[in-house]
């Protein structure tokens, strides 16, 4: 008899398995991967999810695997330009055949237990609800609260029938894979140069680069089209494109050489990308739903993909998997039960956010106006970036656009 069941042992799932057993609960977590092993992803850690992991003790161990540090984003959107550091911490885009070992390992270390390559059949039920797990052999494994941190396509979420309380249909097809080889961008700030920052905590100074140059992140928005580049582990870069999904057709038919030709769209990324060399196999999928699930019920929560998915354009996953953990951790082992009330508010405005970026359409009108204000200031720059990092809650900066809005008219160019 376990405390917790935990289904899924990837960020979500490992986090949570992790945090509930240093609170002293009995832990189980199963998978049917083995690790280390790899799975689609967007890679990034937000800045949010970086603190959660320096707060964990566990960053130092995505160093030492020499993930390298992404301090600086350059966002072109083809007729503005944000470049800028986040306001609180750094990023990190590791593979995830490193991250999800590391948290698997401090699980672990906690004291839970964790069993690979087990295949969920299906719940076991009381008259109080959701009691267990039936494995595929016929194993039955009890606990009092079971937590499905099993991804977009859950099996405890079919299994308890998770009310689906937002749905938008998917919108991109997106692809990725790693190039060695590739040039980082080599221009400066607008703004106090390209000196480094040099924070006050070793994972925001010049220590925490992982013996890798400073770099970087790219983002580009073009008409129907999104594209990423970001270095990640072994000296590589990842780098994503996406497309509306309704392209699928036609993308499929050279899904390298449309990837290149969005590059190219896209400054001198393509010819820098085109100077190295890809050196593993290209990932495309159009399995991006956008999806928020009812997430707990008599026995059971969601945790990570499970209860809550969107387009990966805003590169999210991760960071809210991680804060879900904690989040649930804090909730199971207190005894509250206000789990759904704080992960949607938490979730919900940059879920809409991301539905609408994900229509890969150009800004027009006021919003273009409001991206060209952002770009003239340092400070709504780092704002802007807040948002996406999991630092600057949405409303916040919605509240200060009217203001970014006045200053531009009044040609305000004061950093």
């Amino acid at each position: 008899m376990y405390d917790v069941i935990v289904v899924g042992a990837r960020p979500a799932g490992a986090a949570t398995a992790m945090l509930l057993a240093r609170r002293g609960l009995r832990v189980l977590a199963v998978d049917r991967a083995r690790f280390p092993s790899d799975t689609l992803s967007t890679h990034q850690i937000q800045p949010s999810g970086t603190e959660r992991l320096r707060r964990w003790g566990l960053l130092d161990r995505l160093l030492a695997a020499g993930t390298p540090a992404t301090e600086r984003v350059r966002f072109d959107l083809g007729g503005t330009v944000l470049q800028g550091r986040f306001p609180e911490g750094v990023l990190y885009s590791p593979r995830r055949t490193v991250l999800d070992a590391i948290l698997v390992g401090a699980a672990r270390e906690a004291g839970a237990e964790v069993r690979e390559g087990f295949h969920v059949a299906g719940l076991v039920w009381d008259d109080r609800g959701v009691a267990g797990i039936r494995g595929r052999d016929g194993t039955e494994l009890r606990a009092p609260v079971v937590v499905g941190a099993d991804g977009k396509h859950s099996l405890v979420a079919k299994e308890v029938a998770a009310p689906v309380q937002r749905n938008v249909a998917p919108r991109t097809v997106a692809s990725y894979a790693y190039w060695e080889g590739v040039e980082p961008w080599k221009g400066s700030e607008p703004w106090k140069g390209s000196e480094p920052w040099k924070g006050s905590e070793p994972w925001k100074g010049g220590e925490h680069r992982a013996g890798g140059e400073q770099r970087h992140g790219e983002l580009y928005h073009r008409p129907g089209r999104a594209v990423a580049a970001f270095p990640t582990n072994d000296g590589l870069t990842m780098v994503y494109a996406a497309a509306p999904i309704d392209k699928f057709s036609t993308w499929r038919t050279d899904v390298e050489g449309h990837l290149l030709a969005t590059l190219d769209r896209c400054g001198d990324l393509g010819e820098r990308v085109r100077a190295g060399r890809r050196v593993e196999r290209l990932r495309t999928t159009v399995d991006l739903p956008n999806v928020v699930r009812r997430a707990q019920g008599p026995g059971w929560f969601l945790a990570g993909d499970a209860g809550l998915v969107m387009d990966p354009v805003t590169a999210q996953g991760i960071g809210n998997a991680l804060a879900d953990a904690e989040l649930l951790a804090e909730t199971i082992a207190e005894g509250r039960t206000d789990y759904q009330r704080r992960r949607d508010a938490a979730r919900l405005p940059i879920f809409g956010l991301t539905t609408g970026l994900a229509a890969l359409r150009p800004a027009k009108g006021l919003n273009a106006v409001l991206l060209k204000a952002i770009a003239r200031r340092e400070a709504s720059t780092e704002q802007f970036l807040g948002v996406f990092a999991g630092t600057v809650p949405v409303r916040t900066f919605r509240r200060s656009i009217p203001r970014m809005l006045v200053q531009r008219a009044r040609g305000w160019a004061v950093a």
